[in-house]
């Protein structure tokens, strides 16, 4: 008999037909006559409850195995509940037990646990029902990134973890060797020489696709990536050290197509979540944050804010408000400012653009005044940048001046330059940062928790 998941009981199951479910134990209570078992296989928030009753074979037996977090497959006859809060409940003809879990040890007997406890447990955290409802929907978020772009004609690209460029990343990047480090060969200089290293000059793992998604834009006009990315040592709620990203790139394409595209991706992934995990939204607005399915609707019904920088600093300047950090043109915006202009002046997801050339990256497309690029970040409600992107320099002669001006050795960027010279068109894209993504839909106060397992300084265990 082919096994059903629960989801697909839940949903669709009748009465009188005769199934057979896999999973784990989640509760049990026993009576005189008949044990009731609620079996979870993780394809939703809601277990199936099964009857078992005493005129079983193995009765006592296999109830006195079905302790919580033990893993069992039950065959039975569906009927319809007398409980409230259920249609459905099996009425098990038979049960075997794969895997037994000891009462006294394991560690997911209470109904709720701290956060931080669960991560010391990763192995096992995703059996809770708030984990389960992440994990739930951080697949939606992908499933729905990829329709998204698949459905425009996009191409996915699979962009190189190991880089030889740390163009952006300031000497922050992690390192990748094979060199002994008890005893690297050196220089001259007594510095490491990494000529002799397995790639010939200094390599690192990448925080970022785009430059090498921006060749294949150069060949197929739209692509995206999505993938893993490595970031630099920072030990907050909001930063992870492995992380993974989205980032279009489009040739042909200006700024405001490049805030089109981003706009109307944050629309779909959020509809898209909507609808494939209900229950899992309703929960995370009952039990997490009481505005998420709010924010959902601001994001899906709304048409996003568009101001300049040179704008949101007037805004800012003129704040009925006390900020900590401060707010003078040239200055790069804060979390704080960030939230105030998505949060309490426009009420809504917020694109700030043309932003000072000298706080940008290099590869940022120079405006007519000298002084500003064409970059633009989203600012969202409750968590402030969610996507930064730009339209990138597409001229030889000024992305030149650009790299000199931040003193970044040409050599390196070399392949970056030919794309200028060799053909070259306007182009655009930007970057998703994708655990961001899913706390801001799900609330989690913490981007440890809204990914399996997360790499941050000291841990790396699981």
């Amino acid at each position: 008999m082919t096994t059903r998941r629960i989801l697909d009981l839940l949903r669709t199951g009748q009465p009188n037909e005769t199934v057979t479910i896999q999973g784990w134990v989640r509760t049990k209570r026993e009576s005189k006559e008949f044990s009731f078992v609620e079996i979870n296989d993780g394809s939703s928030m809601s277990g199936l409850q099964v009857v078992v009753n005493q005129t079983m074979p193995d009765y006592a037996e296999r109830v006195k195995q079905l302790n919580t977090g033990a893993s069992a497959e039950i065959t039975g006859v569906l009927v319809a509940s007398q409980g409230k809060g259920q249609r459905i409940e099996l009425q098990a003809a038979s049960v075997t037990v794969y895997g037994e879990a000891d009462a006294e040890t394991y560690p997911l007997q209470k109904k709720r646990h701290s956060f931080e406890f669960l991560r010391t447990i990763a192995h096992l955290r995703a059996r809770t029902n708030t984990m389960g409802a992440v994990f739930r929907v951080r697949n939606a978020c992908a499933t729905a990134v990829h329709t998204f772009f698949q459905e425009r004609g996009f191409l996915w690209m699979h962009t190189p973890l190991i880089t030889a460029s740390d163009a952006e990343g300031a000497g922050e990047l992690f390192t990748v060797t094979t060199l002994d480090l008890q005893k690297p060969p050196l220089t001259e200089q007594q510095e490491i020489d990494f000529s002799q290293d397995f790639f010939g000059k200094r390599a690192y793992l990448t925080v970022s696709g785009q430059l090498e998604a921006e060749i294949m834009a150069m060949a197929f006009t739209n692509v995206y990536t999505f993938g893993p990315t490595f970031g630099r040592n920072s030990n907050t709620s909001r930063h992870l050290a492995e992380f993974w990203m989205i980032e279009p790139e489009m040739a042909f394409c200006d700024l405001q197509g490049n805030m089109d595209i981003a706009e109307a991706l944050l629309k779909h992934i959020f509809r898209y979540v909507l609808e494939h995990c209900p229950e899992d939204m309703e929960f995370f607005n009952q039990r997490i944050d009481d505005s998420v399915l709010t924010t959902a609707d601001n994001i899906i019904n709304n048409e996003f804010a568009r101001v300049t920088y040179t704008e949101a600093i007037a805004l800012l300047e003129k704040a009925d408000k006390s900020f900590d950090y401060p707010v003078s043109w040239g200055l790069d915006l804060q979390s704080e400012h960030e939230r105030y202009l998505a949060e309490d002046y426009f009420k809504k997801p917020t694109i700030v653009t043309d932003y000072p050339a000298h706080i940008k990256a290099f590869y940022m497309r120079l405006n007519e005044d000298g002084k500003t690029v064409r970059a633009m970040d989203i600012l969202a409600p409750k968590i402030g940048e969610i996507i930064g992107g730009s339209q990138r320099e597409e001229r030889l002669d000024f992305l030149q001046r650009r790299i000199q001006d931040m003193g970044i050795p040409e050599a390196e960027l070399w392949w970056y330059l030919d794309l200028r010279r060799f053909g070259t068109v306007p182009h655009a894209g930007f970057g998703l940062g994708f655990e961001r993504l899913v706390q801001f839909m799900t609330g989690m106060g913490n981007v440890r928790d809204v990914i399996p397992f997360p790499r941050t300084p000291l841990s790396a265990d699981f």
